[in-house]
């Protein structure tokens, strides 16, 4: 693949999906995970620990991607057939590191007394077989493999990129070449949203068109939800669909503008001006709670 384009750091925010999903929730969570620095009633400290508090559901999907990611690093090196056994301790392994050094939400807010690896990789298992016995599976060995050379796998950075010269961040899991079209892989462990979903391979459009100056069209977008079963959705956009995408993206930048009391240097207003939502069931699963009790 070509280089990807590179970009002078500006402190203007940039939008991504998170970012903004983050901003509808709640804008004191909003706050706390982009502005800790500026707070004047909490050490940084303390809102930084809080904000590096992970959760079960995270922590699986975050190990799913780590061993899909290997087993794609695999393929690069060699074509012969996994052994499934190996991949699993693989997994097991990893699951076991990421529950002992990793601080979780549910065991700091006294919901479960301790994470239990065996639990976690019970899901993580049923993920992987899913992967493995998929169709999906089957036609990155046959096909995607013959350009293996111009696979971007996770590529690094935070996948910045410009939307009508706006700093957007849309960050692909795995994108490779088959003929002259590029396709695009995101992989799934939670629940489908479609809305969203949607939205994010919008984004990952946008990002390849930008950095390969390719049309839309050429580019196939694939959410992978790899539970409870495996499924595949798989959506193709054209320019006007990337120029609507762009003014809703512009739309929802310029609401979290109007929280900063200087956009430019990306300064926030008073905390104060970020009220905590009403909504209890969000609460429940923030990593701030206890600063809002």
């Amino acid at each position: 693949m070509e280089t990807i384009k590179k970009f002078k750091f500006t402190p203007i925010l940039g939008w991504s999906v998170s970012r903004y999903d983050k901003f509808t929730l709640c804008k004191r969570c909003y706050y706390y995970d982009y502005y800790a620095k500026y707070d004047e009633v909490y050490p940084r400290e303390k809102i930084e620990k809080l904000k590096r508090l992970t959760s079960i559901p995270l922590e699986i999907g975050n190990i799913v991607h780590k061993v899909i990611r290997k087993f794609l690093e695999r393929l690069l090196k060699s074509e012969e057939k996994i052994d499934e056994t190996r991949f699993m301790d693989f997994a097991k392994g990893k699951t076991n590191e990421y529950c002992q050094s990793k601080k979780f939400m549910e065991v700091y807010y006294n919901e479960v007394n301790g994470i239990n690896p065996d639990e976690l990789f019970a899901e993580i298992q049923n993920a992987l077989d899913n992967f493995l016995n998929s169709s999906g599976h089957d036609w990155l060995i046959k096909k995607a493999v013959v350009n293996k050379n111009n696979w971007l796998i996770e590529p690094p950075g935070y996948g910045e990129t410009r939307l009508n010269e706006m700093k957007v961040y849309c960050k692909v899991d795995f994108l490779f070449p088959v003929a002259d079209e590029i396709y695009i892989i995101d992989w799934k462990t939670g629940k489908r949203i479609e809305e969203k979903h949607k939205k994010q391979l919008l984004g990952y459009a946008s990002w390849a068109s930008y950095h390969f100056e390719i049309e839309p069209t050429k580019i196939n977008s694939i959410v992978a939800y790899l539970r409870p079963s495996y499924e595949e959705i798989e959506m193709k956009f054209n320019e006007d669909d990337i120029q609507e995408f762009a003014i809703q993206v512009k739309k929802e930048a310029e609401e979290m503008y109007s929280f900063c009391h200087n956009v430019e240097e990306n300064i926030p207003k008073d905390k104060e001006e970020f009220i905590q939502t009403t909504n209890i069931n969000i609460c429940k699963y923030c990593n701030y709670r206890e600063l809002c009790r």
